[in-house]
């Protein structure tokens, strides 16, 4: 039986997980262009992120003529007769790096004029608009010339603009301004002074996802800074909510007839819509604030990894970063905490709302029930003067009745008075009706319960 039969039907995908996304193999002199596309689900709804990464790519091979990787794929590299491509997708974005080694080694301004980019289709590059978030060149150089020197060449490419700057994992020196310049594109320069085999690529894809983390943190800023304003408005009638809920009344017009419950049912419609719009906003920001956190720590994670030892003169990443990335993601961390806190509030205060509806409610409730008794108590005293005429009456029928049977018995000669035998049978038929009539309504409650 061969081994493989054994394996446990994800063993080799799992296994090959580690391996898929390889550094590039660079060897100074090397000029890479770099860039990460962004994709946005509400640009095409009913095509997932990945296949809208897949179909640029697919248009790309074809641009250059090589054959494109399985539509599952997450990780691509070919080696064309213009440069070496690799394709990476991640979730939110997918990266695009070209490289190509230098026939001599020239100046850093001489370099910048013939990046990889400029190589690329421009009939490709014209599907990526509104989609580029970052668009980076880097330069892998390793000319042995005085430091002095180096660095005046180093601030004529970044044009004079302030600069971050340390020696990197024992053999490298890097540079940036983090600054896109005027061809879209920002600019890293790392000098091989030692770098061993295959540091050289794994220290400039370290760069790369800096700078690409980096961008991916900032989308949350836009949406917490667009969130502030709505955040105030919201707070600010919270508080007239709870200043009217405390006074017991509205701080607007209320029209004069309303009641208390009107009141207090209106402000729970108010809660309500004010519970709505914040959950809408976190909605809308939750899962950006969550995303730019988790790019935030990858981005510290790849600057710890470049063990950084400091240029005299120059702030290094991590300073930069901490002087011009942190403020930004702290405001993003505010906004969040602020959401949930002002959702918890309203919550509370939707609570506490309802507990006093509910307690409105149960005082008319009772006042419906004492209204009732009264009306009951009334409608007895009704009844039994009602009873009473009833009484007379009935009475007054059954000894009129009487009185013509007195009468028809005085004509056979029965009766001598007939005045006398009526005016006995009034006590008699009153006694009778009015016990008739009290057996009657004793029997009707149990009649209705049985």
């Amino acid at each position: 039986m061969h081994f493989f039969e054994l394996n446990h039907p994800q063993r080799v995908a799992l296994a090959t997980e580690i391996h898929s996304r390889p550094f590039l193999r660079l060897q100074a002199p090397e000029l890479v262009s770099h860039l990460a596309v962004y994709s946005e689900r509400q640009n095409a709804p009913d095509i997932s992120l990945h296949e809208q990464q897949y179909v640029l790519l697919k248009n790309l091979c074809q641009h250059l003529g090589v054959s494109p990787p399985d539509q599952e794929a997450k990780y691509y590299y070919v080696d064309t007769s213009v440069f070496r491509l690799k394709w990476e997708c991640h979730t939110e974005f997918a990266t695009y790096t070209f490289a190509q080694t230098q026939s001599r080694a020239d100046s850093l301004e001489q370099s910048l004029m013939h990046m990889p980019s400029t190589r690329i289709p421009q009939a490709w590059l014209h599907q990526l608009q509104g989609k580029v978030l970052v668009a980076a060149h880097l330069i892998l150089d390793n000319r042995s010339i005085s430091a002095e020197d180096y660095f005046k060449e180093v601030q004529q490419v970044f044009q004079g603009n302030p600069l971050a700057g340390s020696r990197v994992m024992q053999g490298g020196e890097f540079w940036s301004d983090f600054v896109v310049h005027a061809d879209g594109f920002s600019r890293f320069v790392i000098r091989d002074v030692g770098m061993r085999s295959q540091q050289a690529g794994r220290l400039a894809q370290r760069i790369l996802e800096i700078e690409t983390y980096r961008m991916m943190a900032l989308l949350g800023l836009p949406h917490a800074q667009k969130a502030a304003p709505e955040l105030n408005t919201i707070e600010a009638q919270l508080v007239d909510l709870a200043s009217a809920m405390v006074a017991g009344d509205r701080p607007w017009e209320i029209q004069t007839e309303q009641d208390a419950g009107d009141a207090e049912r209106i402000l729970l419609e108010d809660i309500t819509h004010l519970a709505a719009r914040i959950e809408k906003l976190a909605l809308e920001n939750n899962y950006r604030f969550a995303a730019s956190k988790a790019y935030f720590g990858l981005v510290h994670a790849r600057i710890d990894e470049l063990r950084e030892q400091r240029i005299e003169g120059l702030p290094m990443v991590a300073e930069f970063m901490e002087r011009r990335l942190t403020p930004a993601m702290n405001t993003c961390d505010a906004v969040a905490n602020r959401q949930e806190s002002l959702a918890g509030r309203i919550a509370h205060s939707n609570d506490l709302l309802r507990t006093r509806v509910g307690i409105v409610q149960e005082r008319q409730n009772r006042q419906i029930l004492q209204s009732m008794n009264i009306r009951a108590a009334q409608q007895l005293h009704l009844q039994q003067a009602v009873e009473g005429l009833s009484v007379a009456a009935i009475s007054y029928y059954v000894i009129g009745l009487w009185g013509y049977v007195a009468k028809a018995a005085k004509e056979v000669g029965w009766l001598a008075h007939t005045e006398s035998v009526i005016g006995v049978a009034v006590p008699v038929v009153l006694g009778l009706v009015w016990i008739g009539l009290r057996k009657l309504h004793r029997a009707l409650p149990h009649q209705k319960m049985s």
